[in-house]
């Protein structure tokens, strides 16, 4: 994966590249991890998107995968930084449909074991909440550098689970008061295109 990386980065129009294991969506803790599903995230330029899509890299993850996902999203906002950096530009738009979210943190190493105990309740308020889609894990490492994608039907039940639910209200209070991370970043973005299931 990381010799995959590179020749990405050489690819025209890419800005950002992460290669991301994942995690089943099912407890967002380290067990969680599936080993036989991999993501890749790359902010591009929309003229480059097929070129991408038949680049050498993607055709050759395409020849090992069982299935596949693409999803082409258009952020809306985004507050934050990943590896020092804003990935994602920003438009105002007006968007009334699916939208995702990426949540990402780098965890201060000595406050992973409390960071943890804190994940079960939002957890179990995120699989009740209405309009979530789907969510699942997504990691640089598998510990330390931990972060979630979800897909929602639409931004106001995504803005209903982080900002009225009382286990992510409790979870939001605890970071500030424990400053579990080093780095942190929220985005939110309107769904253009799906090819297959998450």
């Amino acid at each position: 994966m990381a010799t995959n990386k590179l020749k990405l980065q050489r690819e025209s129009g890419i800005k950002f590249v992460k290669l991301l294991g994942t995690g089943k969506g099912e407890t967002f803790t380290p067990k969680d991890a599936d080993l036989l599903r991999w993501g890749l995230l790359i902010t591009i330029n929309d003229q480059k998107i097929d070129q991408l899509d038949h680049s050498e890299v993607i055709s050759r993850w395409q020849k090992i995968s069982t299935s596949e996902y693409r999803i082409i999203l258009k952020p809306i906002s985004s507050h934050g930084l990943w590896s020092r950096k804003q990935p994602f530009d920003q438009e105002k738009i007006e968007w009334s449909g699916k939208v995702a979210a990426i949540t990402r943190a780098r965890i201060v190493w000595r406050k992973n074991f409390i960071f943890w105990s804190a994940v079960p309740p939002v957890t179990a308020s995120l699989h009740k909440s209405e309009g979530l889609i789907s969510a699942i894990g997504i990691g640089e490492a598998p510990i330390g550098l931990q972060g979630t994608f979800s897909i929602w039907e639409n931004g106001s039940k995504l803005r209903e689970f982080a900002y009225q639910g009382q286990a992510h209200q409790a979870a939001i209070k605890a970071t500030s008061e424990e400053n579990w991370y080093s780095e942190e970043l929220f985005a939110r973005f309107a769904v253009l295109q799906e090819r297959g299931h998450l």
